[in-house]
Formats: structure tokens, C-alpha cells, sequence
């Protein structure tokens, strides 16, 4: 989701102003970072791979590979956070400032980054003693000290805060960037002078510091783990007696589950699908045989998509690897780009149950749902709204003018379907190994990884080495800043518990009218407008454990459930005007956002459909597990 990010205006690499010092400095912390970054990315896939070898084949499991997984695991989330932040890459929502005058958005831009230097600053010394106390956990398998695999917070955060420091003194809006540290300086001392304010509040505080604060910070650009983090922050140092040390804990719980370990292993796959050609043998298959039909090439698209997503888990590697394929022959056939581009934002919401969806991961692993029953359930609800947006598409072309497309024969479907099979049993490769107890839901990947890499070498011969370092790189920042919003929304959403708020959020919904569908319905339009104001996975994090439960009081199945609100915050994260989904879909298309807003409305209609036909028939998501 697999993972929409967008530049800042601000980040302007410090070389471009022209300061020698910090342009060193920043030229030598990412020479420090994105070596070992990439390297542990590889070092995972290695680890996990050598697991499933030496337990299936040898049958004699290796005790201690899951425990330096998860050792180095925590390294590279937060090496990765930091080549993301070095490379302006969190996520964040930039809908409002990209409205704004122009003369305002460098003020906003770097307020962005000020904001994330404050949370950096006031979490750097928790986090060292966070980090010293684990020293005196000795590991059960490999028996060294914790504090190695604790020290990654530390050191992650000193590095962000060095990166953002360096970004505001070398950014050319020198008034702008004045003007955001003062307003973050001033904020921050109002807050802590009103603490006193604060205490006899009681659960009105929720309002002010993960409504009001968050929203604020949100809106004005801020990316969306150091919003989440500094709300936090704010709310246990200024209203409860709570060490701040707990966020660091929380923080490093959230983002050390092992079964998150798949994220950066499918957006490793995903890239690799792409580059090895696998995905362009699947999406030439599709094309021979609807080519010739109107519309065909939208069916592909949709067909693609689905196929795609059932390898590679991350939205933006699916849209990378199927939209520079089809888009040239579409734009020849006379498809507008507008629409083009609509699709593949919609193909994308559509997608998001297909295993092995990172958000599928995700939820199941800050809900304790089975990842092996959600990667069941989730293939029927996004056909589902497949056959809503073809039922589109049909409307649409149905008087196209295909008279000077030939049909392909026979013999051509056929050399076609000989070059794809290898791609398409990939998808099949992967179910039958976890299905097969062959690896787990976090191993699985490293077998897809290896079948693509002998693909891409034995069968395909396009395999270029030179692009597995920058791949490496890319897996690891785009799993960093997913990651940290992870954990810094699990650290929210144990405040939320904490505070009551979810026993009183469980009383209110299970007192809607409608019974299971009215809590189905009202969830829905929830994660609609959450998917679309803080993305997919930052609202499945921080309102997944609080939901779940409900749901499962008031009679709703949790895969269900899970189905219901993958495919609501698809629909958000992918519709403008704030779904970042859509502006990535944009980037990856290099179409301007503008010429798809109007043909998507009929998409997101489709979408909403075919959602309103999974909620009103709960088998579609569970009557095969």
C-alpha cells in the first residue's frame, strides 16, 4: 500500500545550496545508511530462506533464525525510516498545501520538517534509556544482550534528527524555515505552559491531542509517523504521569511483530517482478487474448492488476510494473488519459485484499486474525469488485471502434500463454508453500524471491544486476516509512486504549441500530474517510485493535470484518481529493492528477457498489476457509 509517498518541496538535497559542509554531511550520512540498509534487506531474505531450506528439506530446523530476523529486523525498519527521511519519502498528506498560494508552501514545507525534528528531539533520550534497560535481556536462543537489537531506535532517531537539522539550514527559503522553527518553538512552549490546563480534562484531552493536534498537523503537511508520534508525546508527558519511555516501548513493539517482516520482503518481490519481465509476460498473455474485444485493454488492466497484486503485496510495485505496459498501446487505441489513469487508481483500491496485500499483513498482525484465513478470504471480495469495474468499462466502450485492431490467432495465444506460465504460477508457488506448511506467511516471500530470480536468469534472461542495489535501497525506505508509522500508531493506539476511549467507542457502536449490518455499514464509511485523511495503513493500525473487538461482540466474523474495512480504505486512499493512492497512481502514469478527477468518480461509484455487495453477503469473504 503498500506505501504512497511524496516529495517535499523543502528536502531539497543540501548540495543544491550550494554549502559545502552540508552537502558532505549529508552525502556521508546516506554513504553510511543505505549500504548496511540495502545489506539487511538481503541479509533478511538470506536468514529466512536458509530457515525454510534447513526445516523443510533437512528437517532440522535452525532455533535461532527467527530470533536474528528479528534482531535485524528492527535495524533496517529504522535505517530504512531514516533513507525515507533523508530521501523525503513518509508518507504525508499534501492535498491542502499543494492548494496554497506558492508563497506559502516553502513555510508549510518546512514547518513539515521542523515538526519532525521536535518529535525527534524530545524522543532521542527516552529512547537511549530505553535502549540501556534492555541490556539486561539476554536473548534465549542466540544469547547476547537485547540492547544490540534495541540500539536501532536510538541510533535511527539521532540519524533523522541530524538529516532534518541539516535540511533546515541548507533549505533556500531561509525566512520560511526561520518562521516554521519558531512557530514549532512557540507551539511547543504554549503546550507546556498549559499542562497544568490539561490533567483536569480528562477524556476531553482525546479531542485536543489526537483530533485536534493530529488533524492540524495532518492537514499542514506533516508526515503522518511523526504526527502520530509527537500527538503521543504530548498527550503522556502533558496529561498522565506516565514516563515518556513508554512510547519508545510501544513504538518498538508495534514494529517488531516478525510477521511484519513480510512488508519489505513483497516490495522487494514486487520491484523484482517488474525488472526480471515476469509482469510484462503475464500483461502480454492478457493482451492476445482481450485485445481484440471493446474495452479489452481495460479488462487486462483490471485482469493485471489482480495477478499482480497476488505476487508482489505493494500497491505502488503493481502499478509500476503493469501501467508502463499497457498505457502506450491504450493511448494509441485512443483511451484518454484521464480515464487510464482513473482505472489504475481504482484497480489499485480494488486490489488491496489480493495476497499477499501488505495491508492483509498488516491487519492481521495488530488484530491477531489469522494471516493464513485473510489471504483466503481476500481473493473473492476483490473479484468481486473486479467484475464492478469491468461492468464499467463495458458501459463505457461499448460502441468503441476497433476496426483497425487485428485479433491475435491462435498461435500467438499461445506463444504468449508458453512465456507467461512461469509468471502466472508464481501467484500459486507462493499460496501452495503456505498452504502446504511448506513457510509461513513471513517466509513465504523469500521462496517468490528466489523462483523470480531463477525466472528472471534461466527463463526470461532479463536480469540486470546493476538494478539490485538501488532495488535494495528503495525496499528499505519505503518499509522504513511504513514501519514507523506502524509504530508510532501502535504507540497511539495504546494510548487511546489506555485512556478508555476504546470502551467507550465499543459501547457507542455496539448500541448502532441495524444490528451487524448497521456496524458494517457505519465501519465502512469510517474507514472510507480515514483511508482517504491518513492513508491505509496508519488507519488500520491505530483503529484496527480498537474495532476488531467490536466487531466481534456485536456477531460480525473477523475476516469478514477484515474484508469490509480493506476494500472501505482502499476506496479512500485512492479517491481524490486527498487519497494519496490516487496521486501515486498519477506519478507512477505520469499523468497530471488533473485529468483523471472526473472520470474516476464513475469508478469510485463502481467501487462503492461492489463494497456494498461484499458487506451484504458475508460468504464472499468467508465461505472458503
Amino acid at each position: 500500500m503498500a506505501a504512497m509517498a511524496s516529495a517535499s518541496d523543502t528536502a531539497v538535497p543540501p548540495q543544491a545550496s550550494g554549502r559545502g559542509l552540508l552537502a558532505a554531511l549529508d552525502r556521508g550520512i546516506g554513504l553510511l545508511i543505505e549500504g548496511p540498509a540495502a545489506l539487511l534487506v538481503a541479509a533478511e531474505i538470506v536468514v529466512l530462506f536458509f530457515g525454510v531450506i534447513s526445516r523443510y528439506v533437512f528437517h532440522s530446523p535452525v532455533v535461532w533464525s527467527d530470533e536474528l530476523a528479528s534482531l535485524l529486523f528492527l535495524w533496517l525498519a529504522m535505517l530504512g525510516a531514516v533513507v525515507a527521511f533523508r530521501r523525503a519519502e513518509h508518507m504525508r498528506m499534501t492535498a491542502l498545501v499543494s492548494m496554497m498560494r506558492p508563497s506559502w508552501r516553502p513555510y508549510f514545507e518546512a514547518l513539515a520538517v521542523a515538526v519532525s525534528v521536535a518529535f525527534l528531539a524530545l524522543t532521542i533520550e527516552p529512547a537511549i534509556e530505553f535502549a540501556v534497560e534492555e541490556q539486561f535481556i539476554t536473548t534465549p536462543a542466540l544469547e547476547i544482550s537485547n540492547a544490540w537489537r534495541a540500539a536501532a531506535l536510538p541510533i535511527g532517531i539521532g540519524l533523522m534528527l541530524a538529516i532534518g537539522v541539516i535540511r533546515l539550514l541548507a533549505t533556500p527559503h531561509r525566512k520560511a524555515a526561520v518562521a516554521a522553527i519558531v512557530t514549532a518553538l512557540v507551539l511547543i512552549a504554549a503546550f507546556y505552559l498549559a499542562s497544568p490546563l490539561f490533567r483536569p480534562l480528562g477524556n476531553w484531552n482525546l479531542l485536543l491531542f489526537f483530533v485536534g493536534l493530529v488533524g492540524a498537523l495532518v492537514f499542514a503537511g506533516v508526515p503522518i509517523a511523526f504526527t502520530f508520534g509527537i500527538a503521543t508525546f504530548a498527550y503522556l508527558a502533558l496529561t498522565t504521569r506516565l514516563p515518556t519511555l513508554v512510547l519508545i516501548g510501544r513504538m518498538d513493539e508495534g514494529m517488531s511483530h516478525l510477521i511484519l517482516l513480510a512488508v519489505p520482503l513483497f516490495v522487494f518481490l514486487g520491484l523484482l517482478i517488474e525488472m526480471t519481465g515476469m509482469a510484462k509476460a503475464m500483461v502480454g498473455f492478457l493482451a492476445s487474448l482481450l485485445g481484440h474485444v471493446r474495452g479489452g485493454l481495460h479488462y487486462v488492466l483490471v485482469g493485471a492488476m489482480y495477478l499482480v497484486s497476488g505476487i508482489s503485496g505493494s500497491k505502488a510495485a503493481d502499478m509500476a510494473a503493469v501501467a508502463p505496459v499497457l498505457f502506450p498501446e491504450m493511448k494509441a487505441r485512443g483511451a484518454k488519459e484521464g480515464d487510464l489513469v482513473a482505472l489504475l487508481s481504482a484497480t489499485g483500491a480494488q486490489t488491496e485484499t489480493i495476497p499477499p496485500s501488505i495491508v492483509l499483513i498488516t491487519i492481521g498482525s495488530v488484530t491477531g486474525v489469522s494471516i493464513s484465513a485473510l489471504f483466503t478470504g481476500g481473493l473473492l471480495p476483490g473479484l468481486v469488485l473486479g467484475i464492478t469495474l469491468c461492468a464499467l468499462v463495458w458501459w463505457r466502450y461499448r460502441d468503441e471502434d476497433l476496426s483497425h485492431v487485428k485479433r491475435a490467432s491462435g498461435r500467438v495465444i499461445g506463444r504468449t500463454l508458453v512465456i507467461a506460465v512461469p509468471a502466472l504460477a508464481l501467484p500459486f508457488v507462493i499460496r501452495a508453500a503456505v498452504v502446504e506448511g511448506v513457510a509461513t506467511a513471513t517466509e513465504v516471500s523469500t521462496i517468490g524471491i528466489v523462483y523470480a530470480i531463477l525466472a528472471g536468469l534461466l527463463i526470461y534472461r532479463q536480469f540486470d544486476f546493476r538494478r539490485v542495489y538501488p532495488m535494495l535501497v528503495t525496499t528499505a525506505a519505503l518499509s522504513g516509512a511504513i514501519l514507523l508509522i506502524i509504530g508510532a500508531a501502535t504507540g497511539m493506539a495504546w494510548a487511546l486504549t489506555q485512556s478508555g476511549f476504546s470502551a467507550t467507542l465499543a459501547t457507542a457502536m455496539k448500541s448502532l441500530p441495524g444490528g451487524p449490518l448497521g456496524f458494517l455499514i457505519v465501519s465502512a464509511v469510517a474507514f472510507v474517510i480515514l483511508g482517504s485523511v491518513l492513508e491505509g495503513i496508519p488507519a488500520i493500525v491505530l483503529f484496527g485493535p480498537l474495532m476488531f473487538p467490536i466487531a466481534r461482540q456485536v456477531g460480525v466474523h473477523e475476516v469478514h470484518y477484515a474484508m469490509v474495512v480493506i476494500l472501505a480504505m482502499g476506496v479512500g486512499l485512492f479517491a481524490p481529493p486527498f487519497g494519496v493512492g490516487y496521486y501515486a497512481a498519477c506519478a507512477i502514469s505520469r499523468i497530471h492528477p488533473d485529468e483523471g478527477i472526473r472520470p474516476i468518480v464513475g469508478y469510485i461509484l463502481a467501487l462503492l457498489v461492489g463494497l456494498a455487495v461484499v458487506i451484504a453477503i458475508p460468504w464472499i469473504s468467508i465461505g472458503f476457509l
